[in-house]
C-alpha cells in the first residue's frame, strides 16, 4: 500500500486524527513548533492549539551542534511516542548515507529504549496462540523479560518436555499501532518534502515506504521461523566444522504472534570484550564471516542484521546466531550485479561501477554520467592505493551511497540492506578488536562465486530460458497483432497506407528480422547441446546425452525454417 497519498482529505489519509494531534503536540513540545507552523501541519486539524515548546525561542544553535540538538529533540520525541516511532528512529539511525553523523549518534541511543509489557498481557497472547493454558505446555516462564524490542518481548521458559527455550511475544495491538503511526509519519514527511527541496532530495518518503513494507514481515513471526529454517539449511552446506549454532524452532507452538525457539546459553558479543583473549573464537568468527559472504553472493539469502547483540559466544567458542526477522533476498540477476559492483570496487574501475549502480538503482531523472563518474572517483580518492586489509568498509560504503544520493540516485531497499549488512558486520568486528576486513574476505570469495555464475549448469539454464523466451516471443507476437487489429476493427478505426514502390523492400526487411531471430535461436540451441556434453569423453554416438540431441534437433528445425524464409522471394 502506498502510504503517501495525494489529493485526498485528512480523514481518508489518516484514520486516527486524535493520534495525529498527540504526535504534533509531542513534536511541538520538543522544539519543532516553528517547523509545524511553517509547514502548516497545525492547520490540518481544526482548532488545534500548539503547546508551548520546552525550548526557549531565542535558543541559538551554531553550526557545530545544530544536528546534535535536532537529533536529541527527535530522540526525546520518539521515546515519548512509543514503539512505532522508536522503530522509525532506529531506521533513521541506520541511514548514514543521507543523515548527519551527529544526528545519527543521538538516534542510535534509541536501540534499547523500548519498554516491556505487563506479563499478564504476554500470558494472554501466548495462551491464545497455543489454544491452551501455559501450564499445559511450559513448566515455567520467567515473568521478567530477557529482551525487549519495539515489536516483541522475549521471555525465558522451560517446555513441559524439559527443553530450555525462549518465547518471543508480539506486543498486543502493535500491528494496528504501526499502520496508524506510519500513515501519519508518511503524511508528515510528504508535507516536509513540499516545504523543503533539501528534505525532498534525502529520499525520506522512499525510505519510509520501503521500511513499512519490510516491517510487515517482521510482524509475522512465522516468517521469521521460515527464515531461520532456510538460513540454517544454507549455512550447513558450507559449515563443515559446525562453527555456527542456529536455535531450533518449536514450530508446533509458533504462530504469527509468538515464536518459541531453543535457548542459547552464551554471552552476547557486545559483552565479550576483546576477542583476542579467545583465539579459537576469533578463528571461528573469521570462518563464519566467510560463510556469511558465501550465503550472500552465492545463495542470495542472508542474515541482514549481524550486530553484536545477535552473535553469541557459546561453549567451545562456537558462535550462536539469533533474530531472523530481517533477512536479505537477492535474485540471480541482482547477485550478478553485486559481484560486478564488488569486483569493480576492488579494481577501482569507476566506469563499470557507475554502470552497475545505474542498472539497479532508482532515479527520476537520467543522471549526468560523466559528472557521476567524476564524483564517485573523488569520493573514493582516499581509498585509492589502500590494500584490502587497510580499507574501512563502513567509510567506503558511506562514500559511495552518499555520492549516489547527491545525484538523486537511490538504491532499492534490498541493496541498502546489503551495504548496511556489510557495515554492521564491519562494526561488530571493530567492537571486538578483531582484525576483520570485509573486502579482504570478499576478494577471496568472489573468484569462487564468479565460477559458479558461469558454470556449465548455469550457462545451460540461461540458454534454455533464452530459447524458451524466444519461442514464446515468436508465438505470441503474431497473436497479439491479430488481437490488436480485431480491437481496431471493432472501433471502426481504419488506417489506409499506400506506399508505392516500397512494399517489396518492407517485406524483405520483415523477413530479414525473422531470419536473424531464427538464427539466434539456432545458435542458442546448438550451444546448449555442446555445453551439456561438458568434459565427458565421447567414444560413440551412444555416449552423447539425450538432451544434447534434443537441443541439436531444435537447432536444426530452427535452421531449416530460417532457410525457407531466406529462399522466399
Amino acid at each position: 500500500m502506498d502510504l503517501i497519498r495525494t489529493g485526498i482529505g485528512l480523514s481518508k489519509t489518516i484514520k486516527n486524527v486524535q493520534r495525529f494531534r498527540e504526535i504534533l503536540s509531542v513534536f511541538a513540545k520538543h522544539g519543532f513548533d516553528e517547523l509545524i507552523i511553517n509547514t502548516k501541519l497545525n492547520a490540518v486539524i481544526p482548532n488545534f492549539v500548539i503547546p508551548k515548546s520546552r525550548f526557549e525561542k531565542n535558543e541559538s544553535l551554531d553550526e557545530k551542534n545544530f544536528w546534535s540538538s535536532v537529533g536529541y529533540r527527535l530522540r526525546k520525541s520518539f521515546e515519548e511516542l512509543g514503539p512505532s516511532f522508536i522503530k522509525v528512529g532506529q531506521l533513521l539511525a541506520s541511514r548514514e548515507d543521507i543523515l548527519d553523523p551527529a544526528l545519527i549518534a543521538q538516534l542510535k541511543l534509541l536501540q534499547n529504549k523500548a519498554q516491556p509489557i505487563p506479563f499478564d498481557q504476554a500470558r494472554s497472547v501466548i495462551e491464545k496462540s497455543i489454544n491452551d493454558s501455559i501450564e499445559q505446555v511450559f513448566i515455567h516462564i520467567d515473568p521478567e523479560p530477557i529482551g525487549v524490542a519495539s515489536i516483541g518481548v522475549v521471555y525465558k521458559a522451560i517446555l513441559i518436555t524439559g527443553e530450555s527455550v525462549v518465547i518471543k511475544v508480539r506486543r498486543p495491538g502493535i500491528r494496528k499501532t504501526i499502520i496508524t503511526d506510519f500513515e501519519i509519519i508518511a503524511f508528515i514527511v510528504q508535507r516536509l518534502e513540499k516545504f523543503s527541496n533539501e528534505i525532498k532530495f534525502l529520499g525520506l518518503s522512499r525510505a519510509i515506504n520501503d521500511f513499512f513494507k519490510s516491517i510487515q514481515y517482521e510482524l509475522n513471526f512465522l516468517i521469521e521461523a521460515n527464515n531461520n529454517k532456510k538460513l540454517s539449511e544454507n549455512i550447513k552446506r558450507y559449515d563443515q566444522d559446525n562453527t555456527f549454532k542456529i536455535p531450533q524452532i518449536y514450530r508446533d507452538y509458533c504462530s504469527e504472534k509468538i515464536l518459541v525457539m531453543e535457548f542459547l546459553d552464551g554471552i552476547p558479543f557486545n559483552d565479550v570484550g576483546d576477542i583476542r583473549d579467545y583465539p579459537e573464537l576469533e578463528k571461528n568468527l573469521k570462518k563464519g564471516v566467510k560463510i556469511f559472504m558465501h550465503t550472500m553472493l552465492s545463495d542470495g539469502f542472508f542474515h541482514a542484521d549481524l550486530h553484536g547483540a545477535n552473535f553469541f559466544k557459546l561453549e567451545n567458542d562456537k558462535i550462536g546466531l539469533i533474530d531472523f526477522g530481517l533477512v536479505g533476498i537477492l535474485s540471480k540477476k541482482n547477485r550478478t550485479n553485486l559481484v560486478a559492483i564488488l569486483f569493480a570496487l576492488l579494481k577501482n574501475n569507476y566506469e563499470n561501477l557507475v554502470y552497475e549502480f545505474l542498472d539497479v538503482a532508482d532515479y527520476d531523472v537520467i543522471p549526468n554520467h560523466e559528472l557521476l563518474v567524476h564524483d564517485i572517483r573523488e569520493s573514493l580518492a582516499p581509498f585509492i592505493g589502500l590494500s584490502v586489509q587497510e580499507m574501512d568498509a563502513t567509510a567506503l560504503t558511506y562514500a559511495i551511497v552518499s555520492t549516489l544520493s547527491k545525484h538523486q540516485i537511490y538504491l532499492p531497499r534490498e541493496w541498502f540492506v546489503i551495504f548496511r549488512s556489510l557495515m554492521t558486520l564491519d562494526g561488530a568486528g571493530k567492537t571486538l578488536n578483531v582484525d576483520l576486513n570485509i573486502f579482504e574476505i570478499i576478494e577471496g570469495e568472489i573468484a569462487d562465486v564468479m565460477q559458479e555464475l558461469i558454470s556449465t549448469e548455469a550457462l545451460t539454464e540461461e540458454a534454455a530460458w533464452l530459447g524458451r523466451d524466444l519461442l514464446n516471443s515468436f508465438r505470441i507476437i503474431p497473436r497479439h497483432i491479430r488481437w490488436l487489429l480485431k480491437e481496431f476493427a471493432k472501433k471502426k478505426y481504419m488506417i489506409d497506407v499506400n506506399l508505392n514502390g516500397v512494399n517489396q523492400e518492407l517485406n524483405f526487411l520483415a523477413r530479414s528480422f525473422y531470419f536473424v531471430g531464427l538464427m539466434l535461436l539456432t545458435s542458442s540451441f546448438a550451444l546448449s547441446g555442446v555445453i551439456i556434453l561438458g568434459d565427458q569423453e565421447i567414444k560413440s554416438l551412444h555416449d552423447i546425452p539425450g538432451m544434447s540431441y534434443i537441443f541439436w534437433g531444435l537447432a536444426l528445425t530452427a535452421f531449416l525454417r530460417a532457410s525457407i524464409i531466406f529462399k522466399i522471394k
